[in-house]
């Protein structure tokens, strides 16, 4: 005799496959979905290592090259089909647009969750006490790549 299985119920298996269809909240996106773990995880490393001690130009300038890989990985992966609201969609649209206050309303969300799940800070301030932010430099960053004012 055959020992009984129990087979998951339809009901069930309706709602897991409705879960997954559901668009990715702002909350629970990352880069690491774009990019390999690994890679999103070497990432976090460099962060936890170089933020403490590193001025901010120079590392909004890592960030952005960060965004930039994830931006070629995005497209290389979905092209113009990439799921809606996702993180490889911001980065796509985010990359088309030249104001970086619409950049950063589609992925200020993504350098934000990179630094939190780095658990450094995005924020500083200066000797004078004016609070500045390492997001904003990168966001900033991130929008001008290809400008090159002296060509």
């Amino acid at each position: 005799m055959a020992p009984k299985t129990r087979r998951p119920s339809a009901k069930r298996a309706a709602v897991i496959v409705k879960t997954r269809a559901r668009p990715q909240s702002r909350s629970a996106r990352t880069l690491s979905s774009v990019v390999s773990a690994q890679t999103y995880s070497v990432w976090l490393e460099m962060l936890c290592s170089l933020v403490p001690d590193g001025r901010t130009h120079r590392l909004s300038i890592v960030v952005a090259g960060m965004l930039r890989h994830a931006l070629d990985i995005a497209v290389a992966r979905f092209g113009e089909d990439a799921p809606e609201r996702s993180a490889a969609a911001s980065l796509i649209q985010a990359a088309e647009e030249a104001d970086p206050q619409q950049i950063a309303e589609q992925i200020g969300d993504l350098v934000a969750r990179l630094f939190r799940d780095a658990k450094v800070a995005g924020s500083r301030a200066n000797a004078r006490g004016d609070e500045y932010s390492v997001l904003d430099s990168a966001i900033q960053e991130f929008a001008s790549w290809y400008a090159m004012p002296w060509e």
